[in-house]
Parts: C-alpha cells; structure tokens; sequence
C-alpha cells in the first residue's frame, strides 16, 4: 500500500485491524523505520546526515534549519510532518501512525512522547488500533519528558512544562502543566499573566 493511501486512510480515522492490508503495510514501513532508526541512533552523524535520515525515515524533505538530537525513536515515521525551524532534543518517541504535525519554530524537550494510536476497551477488538492525530502549532515549547496523547492539538506559542502529560488540547499563548496538564496562565508579548 503506497504511502500517500496510508496517511489519507489514517487522516480519516481509519482503524488498523488484525489481519489487514493496512496493518500488514505499517508492518513493512515499520521495518524500514526500524533500519533508518537504528542507522541514525548507533553511528555518529551530523546535523545535517540526520536530516538526511529524518528525511528518509518520515518520506518527506526536511528543512535544513531543523535540528534533531538522536537517539529518536519511531515504530512507523512516514505519518511525520515538520515546518522549519524546528529542534528536536534527544531521546524523543513519536508514535506517528496516527499522524504528527509539529509547526514552525517549535522546540520538542528531551524525551517528548507523541502518542497517536488508542486501543479499544473491548478485549474482542482490544488489538485494533484507531489513530488520531497530534497537531503542534508554530513556536510551541513541549518541556523535558512530556507525553501528548492521541488527538491533542497544542495551539501556536503554548508552552508545556516539563514532566506534562497533555490528554486534551492546550489553546494558543497558555502554559499548561501537571497530569493531567491544565493551563496556569497565558503569554502575551509584554507579560505572562
């Protein structure tokens, strides 16, 4: 199944099911991004070699103002989109089957997870996977460790602090924090208030 099927199946919500073409396709890029991954995080590379591979690995061109710190970890990386000017710090995990979009500007802490996958409650269809995606506006700061779980969209200029874990979308200029995250307050360009 061509790339371009999968992240138009995947933006409709399309669940991947046991014993499916879809599941069997993520299966095979989950191959590559095991390769593309692995190559990137046990060899030494420049900036722009990771770049290189990043671009390999998410199918897409990327930037060279982007940054990225390995080690990254991926279980698919095709369903990966990023803007420019974007840093990326080690030991980050994107679960992108579901889809990931990080804006222009942003800066991913140390050991960012991004969720986009949930299963059922049911344990018939407990192995099924229904994807939802992770929108990350322009400028976003996500702090150290945080997790973001499936269907959260982080408006432009917010700010996450370290440790967070975000189950529902954060609006643009708050800072949220905590676990669950919640916002404290919101930036405007004179003062946080």
């Amino acid at each position: 199944m061509e790339i371009e099927k999968i992240r138009e199946l995947m933006q409709k919500g399309a669940r991947m099911e046991m014993g499916t073409e879809l599941l069997q396709a993520f299966a095979e890029y989950a191959e590559e991004a095991r390769q593309i991954t692995m190559e990137m995080n046990n060899h030494y590379h420049t900036f722009a070699e990771v770049r290189e591979l990043f671009s390999k690995l998410t199918a897409s061109k990327i930037d060279e103002s982007c940054i990225l710190v390995p080690p990254f970890y991926t279980e698919f990386g095709k369903n990966t989109k990023l803007g420019k000017n974007i840093f990326i710090n080690a030991c980050c995990r994107f679960q992108d089957n579901g889809g990931i979009e990080i804006g222009d500007g942003s800066l991913i802490g140390q050991g960012v997870t991004i969720v986009t996958l949930n299963h059922d409650l049911n344990p018939k269809t407990r192995h099924d996977a229904a994807p939802k995606p992770v929108k990350i506006g322009k400028n976003v700061w996500i702090g150290a460790s945080c997790t973001i779980l499936p269907g959260v969209t982080i408006a432009d200029n917010a700010v996450i602090g370290a440790g967070s874990i975000v189950v529902k979308s954060v609006p643009e200029n708050a800072v949220a924090v905590g676990n669950p995250a919640r916002v404290i307050k919101y930036i405007t360009e004179d003062k946080i208030h």
